[in-house]
């Protein structure tokens, strides 16, 4: 069996080239072959060779192949060879967690950071168990500072990740409601994100606190390395105060007007963390402003869209939970120069708080009388709110908004990455 250290001499010798994926495969890479609910890597081992991989990583007997090496399990491969390569850089890890704004507050990092330093991040959302070793085996060794997000479903996934990453610093975002299903509880998500406070307790790392948030404000007070950061409390080591919010961000920090093109309390919040965070990495205020001016949303996350019809989009469909939704609609409702209109897609992986957090969504935007509401899917049907439009089937919804033929409207459309939300954007 291949000890984990002459696998790393092989990574090295082929340029640090992983594959996990054979319609990906590039010449010289290793292949490795992972296995998922509907996929099995091992049975694509002799044609990633043919195909232009130099080795397969194996953990099922396929053909017998001189460049086909068989582990006890790939995955456990894979996240062990991260680990190693992890201890031999000189890279500075910052992990990042959190229940939303995780993505954005990793870009707008990486933004402000590239301004100085010589940099790696997360590329769109690899931030599981998976994607954690995939960036972190990308990272050469000249990066000085890499930005690792730490994604999580389960109690005990972020420990996981830590022991892969070894973050030397960490931020948590927010404590929301996220995946419910999965946590329990709120106190459950708690639990879960704070395991990487337990990280940089335990290996001397430094954290940045949002102290805006009253779970972590009190998660952080067991922390002694630490900076904190707000939008509300002058008392914080970094404190960056509001000038304008919609349709685009206008702020200050020491005394310095700032600007971002992104919106809302929340987007200001993930501002500030990068401020925080850049500020403790002798960033410049004239570059802090640049990264974070330079910074333009996309991927269906806080997209800002003008359409020929005359409609302001406010596209937020990445993903959702009852925490991000709510902030969405109190940022949108801000919007009011012309008519409004909130189309919103069920929210998943909430269990048995599903029913509960779809009726106070549909109430909260029930309650807003002067703007038109559209919730699609079956559990925002199933509270049959009044005051708003209820589809259970998506393609009924999709005819209803082409008959309506919307002009000169302001319109919010967020829902879970399964809804597809984005699907409704070119009806406007």
């Amino acid at each position: 069996m291949i000890q984990i250290e002459e696998l790393y001499d092989l990574f090295i010798a082929n340029g640090q080239n992983i594959c996990t994926d054979t319609r990906k495969i590039s010449k010289g890479c290793i292949f490795l072959a992972l296995k998922g609910p509907n996929f099995n890597g091992n049975a694509f081992a002799e044609h990633a060779i043919a195909v232009g991989a130099s080795y397969a990583i194996t953990d099922e007997a396929t053909v017998i192949h001189s460049n086909i090496i068989m582990v006890t399990d790939v995955l456990k491969t894979l996240q062990n060879l991260a680990n190693y390569h992890r201890k031999q850089l000189k890279t500075k890890i910052l992990g990042i967690g959190g229940s939303n704004g995780k993505t954005t507050t990793k870009e707008l990092v990486s933004a402000v950071l590239a301004t100085q330093y010589k940099i790696e991040f997360t590329k769109g959302n690899l931030n599981n168990h998976i994607g954690v070793p995939l960036t972190i085996l990308a990272i050469k060794a000249d990066c000085e500072i890499a930005v690792i997000e730490l994604g999580a479903n389960h109690i005990g996934d972020i420990e996981e990740l830590c022991a892969i990453a070894e973050p030397d610093l960490g931020i948590i975002t927010n404590i929301g409601k996220e995946h419910l299903e999965g946590f329990g509880s709120i106190e459950g998500v708690a639990q879960a994100e704070s395991e990487l406070y337990d990280f940089l307790i335990k290996n001397n790392g430094f954290a940045f606190v949002n102290s805006d948030d009253k779970w972590l404000e009190n998660m952080g007070k067991r922390l002694i390395n630490k900076s904190t950061y707000s939008i509300h409390s002058t008392a914080a080591d970094t404190f960056v105060s509001s000038r304008q919010l919609v349709p685009n961000i206008h702020f200050q920090y020491n005394t310095i007007p700032m600007e971002s093109p992104l919106m809302g309390a929340h987007n200001l919040q993930n501002i500030a963390a990068a401020i925080a965070i850049g500020k403790h990495f002798n960033i410049s205020n004239d570059n802090i402003s640049k990264g974070i001016a330079g910074y333009e949303p996309k991927n269906n996350r806080s997209q800002l869209l003008i359409t020929e019809k005359g409609n302001t989009i406010l596209l937020d469909a990445y993903n959702a939970n009852p925490s991000s939704v709510e902030s969405a609609i109190q940022t949108f409702v801000n919007m009011n120069n012309q008519s409004q209109l909130i189309l919103i897609g069920d929210m998943f992986e909430l269990g048995t708080y599903a029913a509960q957090e779809h009726s106070s969504i549909a109430k909260l935007c029930a309650g807003y009388l002067n703007i038109e509401t559209i919730l699609v899917g079956a559990d925002f049907y199933n509270t049959q709110q009044e005051g708003v439009t209820l589809f259970e089937n998506k393609m009924d919804a999709i005819e209803y908004v082409k008959q309506k033929k919307y002009r000169c409207y302001n319109v919010l459309i967020k829902g879970s990455r399964g809804m597809k939300m984005e699907d409704f954007k070119d009806l406007f």
